[in-house]
């Protein structure tokens, strides 16, 4: 078995989320690196290779004309929990990008939102080349029914 390093990203979250405070200092941290995430006010919760979850505040910034969360920023929340999984599973001998979204909104989102998005760790050993991998996100309301159901497709490649 070929031992492969972290990303840098990865490395912050092990060094700060064992301590009082450390995941919300990542998630600042994260909001300040990526800006565009600081819409929906996301909150990393658990991230490990395979496995992220993130929340997200129902709050005025993410209502729709309805007062429930906004499809869009319910697909911004998608792509932070499938971004932190993969910053936390691909070894930094990669690099991967989004490369395509399918979205099913099943439900109105009437509270804050809980995205997971797991993903069976691939064998990076053997991706010489670029590969798809497809990550799987289900977002729930606080009652944990999913209102959202999200794939994204990512590029994968050596470094």
């Amino acid at each position: 078995m070929v031992v492969m390093s972290v990303s840098p990203t990865y490395r912050a979250w092990q060094r700060l989320s064992g301590k009082p405070g450390g995941s919300a200092l990542f998630s600042a941290a994260m909001i300040a690196r990526v800006p565009y995430f600081a819409s929906v006010v996301p909150h990393v919760h658990r991230m490990e290779p395979g496995r992220c979850e993130v929340t997200a505040p129902k709050w005025y910034g993410v209502y729709n004309h309805l007062g429930t969360f906004h499809a869009i920023a319910a697909c911004n929340l998608a792509e932070v929990s499938m971004g932190m999984l993969m910053e936390a599973t691909v070894p930094a001998s990669h690099r991967w990008i989004p490369k395509a979204m399918t979205v099913q909104y099943l439900t109105k989102a009437k509270t804050s939102l809980r995205a997971v998005a797991t993903l069976a760790v691939p064998d990076f050993a053997a991706i010489t080349e670029g590969t798809e991998v497809t990550v799987p996100i289900s977002i729930t309301d606080r009652d944990g029914t999913e209102v959202v159901s999200a794939e994204i497709t990512t590029w994968v490649t050596p470094a």
